[in-house]
C-alpha cells in the first residue's frame, strides 16, 4: 500500500499545535522516507524525534446506496506510526533522493542531474522504520442490497475513480528539439495512454 500511493500525509504535534502536511514519500526496504526544506517547522519537529503518523490513502470508487446513510467509498489505506530519524550519511541521502525521483516516474533518475551539494544542504531527509502499521480497505457494492431500501426505485452501485496521466506539456523554457523522455512515455503506456 505504501508503494501504491504517490502521496502521503505526515502528522505530528509540536507542543499544543498539531500538524498534518501532504508530502511525497518513498519506501526503501523497511523504511519510509520523506524530505523537506531545512527551514520547515514540520521537518525540524520530526527530525527532533516527535511521535509521528504517516498515512497513504487511495480512493478507488464511490459507493452509492439507496439511502444517504449507506453511501460509502472503496479505498485502501495504510497508517504507519513511529519516529523519524534524520538521514545524515551521503550514500543513504542519495539513495533516498533516487527513490523519491523514481517513485514519481520510474527511470527518471537516470535522465536528470542528481542533487548538488547546495541542494543536499537545503534539504532534510527523514526515515521512519516500518514497525507499527494499520491497514484498512473497503471493496464491493453498497450494503443495502438486502435491506428494505432495495425495493426503492433509486439507483445504487459503484462509480470507479480513475486517475490517469495526461499529455506531457513542455516547460516554457525547454529548448526546442528535446523529446519527451522515455520515462514519461513509459508512464503513459503503463497508464493505458498513447
Amino acid at each position: 500500500m505504501l508503494d501504491g500511493g504517490l502521496f502521503c500525509h505526515v502528522a505530528c504535534a509540536d507542543g499544543d499545535h498539531p500538524y498534518c502536511v501532504p508530502m511525497l514519500h518513498a519506501r526503501l526496504d523497511d523504511h519510509v522516507y520523506v524530505h523537506g526544506s531545512t527551514a520547515s517547522r514540520l521537518v525540524r519537529t520530526l527530525a527532533g524525534g516527535a511521535n509521528a503518523c504517516l498515512t497513504v490513502t487511495r480512493l478507488n470508487a464511490l459507493v452509492l446506496a439507496r439511502s444517504a446513510f449507506e453511501h460509502s467509498a472503496n479505498y485502501e489505506s495504510v497508517m504507519v506510526h513511529g519516529r523519524f530519524r534524520l538521514v545524515e550519511g551521503a550514500e543513504e541521502r542519495l539513495a533516498a533522493f533516487e527513490a523519491f525521483t523514481n517513485r514519481l516516474i520510474p527511470g527518471r533518475w537516470d535522465e536528470v542531474r542528481p542533487p548538488d551539494r547546495k541542494e543536499l544542504k537545503a534539504s532534510q531527509i527523514l526515515a521512519m522504520p516500518i514497525g507499527e502499521a494499520a491497514v484498512k480497505a473497503r471493496t464491493g457494492p453498497p450494503s443495502d442490497d438486502d435491506s428494505e431500501d432495495a425495493e426503492r426505485a433509486t439507483w445504487a452501485g459503484v462509480v470507479p475513480v480513475v486517475t490517469s496521466f495526461g499529455e506531457a506539456q513542455r516547460s516554457p523554457g525547454l529548448r526546442s528539439g528535446i523529446p519527451v523522455p522515455a520515462s514519461v512515455r513509459r508512464l503513459r503506456k503503463v497508464d493505458g495512454c498513447a
